[in-house]
């Protein structure tokens, strides 16, 4: 376990604030100490209100803050001696709880306060640190697991068996702390749910931690606990060069009836892990994932069990008995049910993740791959042992959780869903992507640029160099989209090229067949390789296709764009007509002068506004509502027609040029 403290970088000690934060973002940065939101910290120090008097106040982690990342902003002040006088109620349900955290804050701007600032402001010292180490959670969760919590730690810590976070854990532990705190103590050790540290400093509170922790690491180590070995995982294969690959067509249907199960759209994300696979080529992983997640925390994101294997069927089934059989508990707390796995195993697979967004998807699969070396290390400990499922379900279904869900706003209206763009690193292309990541889906992005790889830089959006006409490297994208999101469901046609005017006795064959080469027949090979993975779209395939007004008004000079892009719309209605039955609609739109892309350098605008005698913003709004077109202004039609506005529309061209005398 490192110790990340540096006197360099450490901020004044003078500002204790400025101090809490530093060393949260230390164990933030170690994901063996806490994963994406989990963990929470705090800090006790004197203010002087509006008033003038004195007042105590706890800065704890507030909710929706992540430790890594935190800043003074994400601690919430609340006043410390309500906080005293409500550790010695008898009880206080966790809604009043909640009510009373929120009223008592000194900040109404604050984000809300931990459910376990009562627990932090119960404790005596002015730094407060909880982490869900792996290591301490590897021994905690062994069926001796608080015997080998004290033979690892002895006086040092205050062992707190397993409480659901909130009021009645902050009594809990009060009460232990205040019966077997000693001199030699440092710590508390909540079974089956973490570590706490505490001191009169910021370091010296983070210093504990990383003892504590380097000390679960040691003893695990000592019994051979630590390093534990799994089988070699079968070398992971490139997609070959052939129609949509096995496994991405298998991931695809995966994620569709994953996504039936959940009633709503989930991106289901292959997580590229060696030792993942090989944990899930286990003979007994089903026995051992099937005893329950590594702590409370993780059953909210990852749900009680993983799926093992694609029988979402039996998974379904066996998730409505576990919800039956505390039916009287869901009831009563008014739950939503979504059966869906949120983790799967399989031999061939590996891990795969699911989400509603990449976001929620990563943060599965990363905490999953730690409940891995946690069910690992604990079973060469003794025996891997999870919560009781009534405990479980207490947690996955928790009032607070629920109240979350009913209050949280309608997703985006893509989330949950893949889109593919070509010719994505600019222009028109660049904006379609910008639109559809607006709208909440996952989008690939295509281009024969390198660029396109750093366009954007999030989970949501992988950029594949890649040139059209290659079919090999067009089937090796859609496996990578389909492994990297679970298929695709929206696609949108963009890449194509405009060469230089030429009329047709001075076009030469190899000129001719470039431009047809990339702005039809990669399209034709496109469309046939992504049509499995459209059909597996959940909520049903969208393909838009960028054609031109040069469709319904060519000019002259322009015989190869012309008839490829006619072509290509001839296309897109044959594929309209013959994907009908599979749900799948194909529609066609036909920008015209969009002049924010490469090819209209301000040389070649001016060039082409004085041939016709006019300004270059005059050349711009040349239409017949004297409206400039922008690539966004295409690219949101684009998304539109992808969304459910046009759900019942099929084999439309639909013109975005201002209005066109030849067209109209």
């Amino acid at each position: 376990m490192e110790n990340r403290w540096n006197d360099a970088a450490c901020p004044d000690i003078g500002d204790d604030l400025a101090l809490r934060v530093y060393t949260s973002r230390l164990l933030g940065a170690d994901k063996t100490l806490v994963l994406h939101g989990g963990g929470n910290t705090s800090v006790k120090r004197t203010e002087t209100n509006l008033l003038g008097d004195a007042e105590e106040i706890l800065y704890v982690k507030g909710s929706g803050w992540d430790l890594e990342t935190i800043e003074a902003a994400g601690f919430s002040p609340v006043r410390m001696e309500p906080l005293r006088r409500l550790a010695k109620l008898p009880a206080l349900s966790d809604p009043e709880m909640v009510n009373e955290l929120a009223t008592r804050m000194t900040r109404a701007t604050a984000p809300a306060p931990s459910v376990e600032a009562i627990l932090h402001a119960i404790l005596p010292y002015p730094f407060v640190d909880h982490t869900h180490a792996d290591a301490f959670i590897a021994i905690s969760n062994t069926t001796d697991g608080e015997a080998r919590i004290r033979e690892c730690y002895g006086d040092r810590v205050v062992i707190v068996p397993y409480v659901m976070p909130g009021f009645d854990l902050a009594r809990l532990a009060a009460q232990r702390f205040a019966a077997e705190a000693g001199p030699r103590t440092i710590g508390m050790a909540l079974c089956n749910h973490g570590l706490f540290s505490f001191g009169g400093s910021a370091r010296e509170s983070y210093e504990r931690m990383i003892e504590l922790v380097g000390d679960a690491e040691r003893y695990l180590a000592r019994h051979h606990a630590w390093d534990v070995p799994l089988p070699a995982s079968p070398t992971e294969v490139p997609p070959k060069a052939e129609p949509a690959t096995a496994s991405a067509l298998e991931q695809a249907t995966l994620r569709q009836a994953i996504s039936q199960a959940a009633g709503f759209p989930m991106l289901l994300m292959r997580r590229d892990d060696a030792r993942a696979r090989a944990f899930a080529q286990c003979p007994d992983v089903a026995e051992l994932a099937g005893r329950g997640p590594a702590t409370p925390d993780h059953v909210i994101r990852t749900k009680r069990v993983p799926m093992i294997g694609r029988d979402v069927a039996d998974y379904v089934e066996a998730y409505r008995a576990y919800f039956a059989r505390h039916e009287p508990q869901a009831k009563e707390r008014k739950t939503m049910l979504d059966p869906a796995p949120r983790v799967v195993l399989d031999p061939a697979l590996g891990l795969l993740a699911a989400g509603r967004s990449a976001k929620d998807a990563t943060i599965v699969g990363e905490i999953y791959e730690h409940t891995i070396d946690v069910i690992l290390r604990a079973t060469a400990l003794g025996g891997y042992r999870a919560l009781p499922e009534r405990d479980l379900f207490d947690v996955e279904y928790w009032d607070l959780e629920q109240a979350k869900l009913r209050k949280a706003g309608k997703p985006a209206p893509f989330a949950g869903e893949i889109a593919l763009v070509t010719g994505a690193a600019s222009g028109i292309g660049a904006a379609c992507v910008a639109a559809l990541l607006a709208r909440g889906a996952a989008v690939v992005g295509l281009d024969r640029d390198p660029a396109i790889e750093a366009l954007h830089r999030r989970p949501d959006y992988l950029g594949i160099a890649c040139d059209v006409t290659d079919i090999a490297g067009l089937r090796g994208a859609l496996a990578r989209a389909a492994a990297a999101y679970g298929g695709v469901d929206m696609l949108v046609c963009n890449a194509g090229i405009f060469p230089g005017g030429r009329r047709i006795a001075d076009l030469a064959d190899g000129e001719w067949r470039n431009v047809l080469s990339v702005n039809l027949d990669a399209n034709l090979a496109l469309l046939r390789e992504a049509h499995p993975l459209l059909k597996r779209a959940p909520r049903n395939g969208r393909v838009v296709i960028v054609g031109s007004k040069n469709v319904p008004a060519p000019g002259p000079g322009a015989a190869a764009y012309s008839a490829s892009k006619a072509a290509l719309t001839q296309l897109a209605r044959v594929a309209a007509l013959e994907w009908g039955d599979d749900g799948i609609r194909v529609n066609t739109v036909h920008p015209n002068a969009v002049f924010d892309t490469g090819i209209w350098t301000d040389a070649v605008l001016g060039e082409r506004a004085r041939h016709y005698g006019l300004s270059a913003d005059e050349y711009k709004r040349n239409n017949v509502l004297h409206v400039e077109i922008t690539s966004r202004d295409v690219a949101e039609l684009v998304a539109e027609m992808c969304g459910p506005r046009f759900a019942k529309t099929t084999g439309a061209q639909v013109p975005i040029d201002g209005g066109n005398d030849r067209v109209i």
